[in-house]
C-alpha cells in the first residue's frame, strides 16, 4: 500500500497541472466567469480522477486493465473555445457529448481499423508525443522570478536530474522505484535554498473549498453554428482515440516482465473510458479529457511497477487534490526547473517505448518509410518549419501539433500501403471441422493460380488446418448456436504467403500460446499442444489479435527451404 501510494502520488504531481491549466485558458479566452472557471477545473480534475481510476479495472467492455492517466486534452483547446464564443457553455456541452458518444462507437468497431491503426502509427505517434512536449518542457526551465541567481534554475534542475538517473542507474531494490520522488524533493530543497519555492500562495489557500455548482444545460437548438463546428470536434475526437489507442500500446508493452502480445480488448477498453470520461466532461461543460502515456507508460518502465493499484491510487490523488485546495497549491509550488528535470527523463524513456513499439512487428523498408517520413513531417509542423503561413490558418492550426501532423502522415501512408496492397483470394465458410475439405481446397486453388510448388501448397494445407483445429478446441465449450462463421484471406508477399482468419472471438491468445512452447519441454504433449506445435514448425510468425466479439490470427507461410 505505501507503495501503491507513493508512485501514484508521484503520477498525479506530475500530471496534475494538466486538468488545471487547460480549461483555465480555455474559459479564460472565452471570456467565462471566474466562478465557472473554478467550476470547470475542479469537475475536470474530479473526472480525471475517477476515469484513471476506471482505466485500473475491466468492468465488461470498459476499463484498460492498466495503469493509464487521464488529463485534459489539449487537442480541444481552440475548438473549445470557439464552441464557447459561438454559443457559451451549452454549445460546449452539447457538442463534447456528441463527440463522446462518437467515440464510444468507434471502441465497439475498433476491428474496422485494426490496418489502419497498426503498431508502427501507434508507435510513430508515441515518438512525437515527447517532440511535441520538448520545448514546453525545455521553457520551464527558465520559469524562475527575476531577481532570482542566475545558477539557481541550473542547479535545481541538475539537483533533480543527477538524483534520479543516480538511483536508478546504481541502485538495486526498493530504493530504486523511489528514485523520481528522491529527485523531486531534493530538487526542490536545493530551489528553496535560492528562493524559488514559493510558499505565499500555499498559505493563502483554503484547506478545503468546493466551488459553487454551476451545470450549463445542453443546446438542444442544433443551430449552424452546431452543424459547423461539429466536424471539427469529430476530427479531434477521432485524434484522442488514435492517441488513447497509442497511450494504450505503450502502457501494455511496459506492464509485463515478459513479452506477450497485445490484447485489443484491453485497447477497446480504454477508448470506452475515453468515451465515458469525455461524456461526464460534456456534461459537467468542460474540457473534455484524454489519456496521457507519457506520464504512466514511462514512470512504469522506470520502476518496473505496473500494479493497478498505482492508477487507483493516483484517481483518488486527483480527486483529493480537488477537494483540498491547500494540498494542490503545495504540489503547484514545485518549482519550474525541477519539474523539468524530472519530466526530461520521463519523456525520454517514452521515445524508447515508442521504438520499441515500432520494431515489434518488424521493421522492413515500406514500415521504415512511414515512420521516418511521418516523424520528421511531425517534427516540421511542431515548429513552424513547414509552411507555417498556410498550417496555422487551416483547421484552426490544429495541424501545428505535431503528433496529429505525423499522426495523420503515418495513418494515410499506412492507408496507401494497404489500399494499394492486392487482398488475394477470400472465403468464407462455417466455422466448424466439416469446413476443412472446403479449405484445403481452398488453399490448393490458392496455391495453384500463384504458382506454388506442391509442397507449398501442402504446407499451407497443413498451417490452415492446426490453426482451425486449434481454434475450435478453445471454443468446445461454447454453446452451438453462438458459433458464428469464418472469413479467410490468403495473399503472396515477399515469396511467401499470408493467411488470415477471422472468427468470433473467445479462448487464450494464440501468439502468446506458440512462444510459449520454446520454454516448455517437449515431452508428452497434449493433442491441443501438438496443434501448436506444428503450427510453430509451419508458419514463419504467428499473429493473434483479440477484440470482443473477433478474433483474428494472420499467419506468414514461408516456401519449404
Amino acid at each position: 500500500m505505501p507503495l501503491a501510494c507513493g508512485l501514484g502520488l508521484q503520477l498525479a504531481l506530475l500530471t496534475v497541472a494538466i486538468p488545471i491549466l487547460f480549461p483555465t485558458v480555455v474559459m479564460r479566452a472565452a471570456g467565462m466567469s471566474e466562478s465557472y472557471v473554478s467550476w470547470a477545473v475542479f469537475a475536470a480534475l474530479v473526472i480525471c480522477g475517477v476515469t484513471t481510476v476506471l482505466q485500473a479495472f475491466r468492468f465488461a467492455r470498459i476499463g484498460g486493465g492498466h495503469v493509464l492517466v487521464m488529463g485534459s486534452s489539449a487537442a480541444f483547446i481552440g475548438v473549445a473555445i470557439t464552441a464557447l464564443a459561438e454559443g457559451g457553455p451549452a454549445m460546449l456541452a452539447t457538442l463534447v457529448v456528441v463527440s463522446a458518444l462518437f467515440q464510444l462507437l468507434l471502441s465497439q468497431r475498433l476491428v474496422l481499423f485494426r490496418r489502419v491503426l497498426t503498431p508502427t502509427v501507434s508507435g510513430t505517434i508515441i515518438m512525437l508525443l515527447p517532440v511535441t512536449v520538448i520545448s514546453i518542457v525545455f521553457d520551464m526551465l527558465s520559469e524562475v522570478p527575476e531577481q532570482t541567481p542566475a545558477f539557481a534554475a541550473p542547479f535545481s534542475a541538475l539537483a533533480t536530474l543527477v538524483v534520479i538517473c543516480g538511483i536508478t542507474l546504481k541502485v538495486r531494490g526498493a530504493l530504486r522505484l523511489w528514485a523520481p520522488v528522491i529527485g523531486v524533493v531534493a530538487g526542490s530543497v536545493v530551489a528553496a535554498f535560492f528562493g524559488l519555492y514559493e510558499t505565499d500562495s500555499i498559505g493563502a489557500a483554503s484547506w478545503i473549498g468546493l466551488p459553487k455548482a454551476q451545470w450549463p444545460g445542453v443546446d438542444l437548438e442544433f443551430g449552424p453554428s452546431f452543424w459547423a463546428l461539429l466536424p471539427a470536434f469529430l476530427f479531434v475526437a477521432m485524434v484522442g482515440t488514435v492517441r488513447t489507442i497509442s497511450s494504450a500500446v505503450a502502457t501494455q508493452r511496459v506492464s509485463w516482465r515478459k513479452h506477450r502480445a497485445l490484447d485489443f480488448r484491453a485497447v477497446q477498453g480504454a477508448v470506452s473510458v475515453d468515451g465515458i470520461g469525455n461524456l461526464m466532461c460534456g456534461v459537467a461543460g468542460t474540457v473534455p479529457n484524454t489519456s496521457y502515456s507519457a506520464a504512466s507508460a514511462s514512470l512504469t518502465e522506470l520502476t518496473g511497477v505496473a500494479a493497478r493499484s498505482v492508477g487507483i491510487a493516483t484517481g483518488t490523488a486527483f480527486i483529493a487534490l480537488a477537494f483540498f485546495p491547500k494540498a494542490l497549491a503545495v504540489v503547484l509550488a514545485i518549482p519550474g526547473p525541477v519539474i523539468a528535470a524530472y519530466l526530461t527523463v520521463l519523456i525520454a524513456m517514452l521515445f524508447l517505448i515508442g521504438v520499441k513499439v515500432v520494431l515489434q512487428d518488424g521493421l522492413d523498408y515500406r514500415k521504415g518509410l512511414v515512420v521516418g517520413v511521418a516523424f520528421w513531417v511531425g517534427v516540421g509542423f511542431q515548429y513552424d518549419m513547414i509552411f507555417p503561413e498556410h498550417v496555422s490558418e487551416f483547421a484552426g492550426g490544429l495541424f501545428r501539433n505535431g503528433m496529429t501532423a505525423g499522426g495523420l502522415t503515418a495513418v494515410v501512408m499506412n492507408l496507401f500501403l494497404e489500399i494499394t496492397t492486392s487482398r488475394g483470394m477470400r472465403m468464407e465458410t462455417d466455422f466448424s471441422l466439416s469446413a476443412l475439405p472446403k479449405i484445403g481446397d481452398f488453399f490448393r486453388d490458392f496455391a495453384s493460380r500463384r504458382g506454388f510448388d506442391h509442397a507449398m501448397a501442402e504446407r499451407l494445407d497443413a498451417a490452415a488446418e492446426e490453426t482451425l483445429l486449434t481454434l475450435l478446441q478453445q471454443r468446445e465449450s461454447e454453446p452451438e448456436q453462438r458459433r458464428r462463421r469464418l472469413r479467410l484471406v490468403a495473399y503472396e508477399e515477399d515469396g511467401g504467403a499470408v493467411l488470415e482468419f477471422v472468427v468470433a472471438s473467445g479462448g487464450e491468445n494464440l501468439e502468446d500460446r506458440v512462444a510459449l512452447l520454446g520454454e516448455q519441454a517437449e515431452e508428452s504433449p497434449s493433442e491441443q499442444e501438438m496443434s501448436l506445435r506444428l503450427l510453430r514448425h509451419l508458419a514463419t510468425s504467428v499473429r493473434h489479435q483479440q477484440y470482443h466479439d473477433t478474433d483474428i490470427v494472420t499467419l506468414r507461410v514461408n516456401a519449404p527451404g
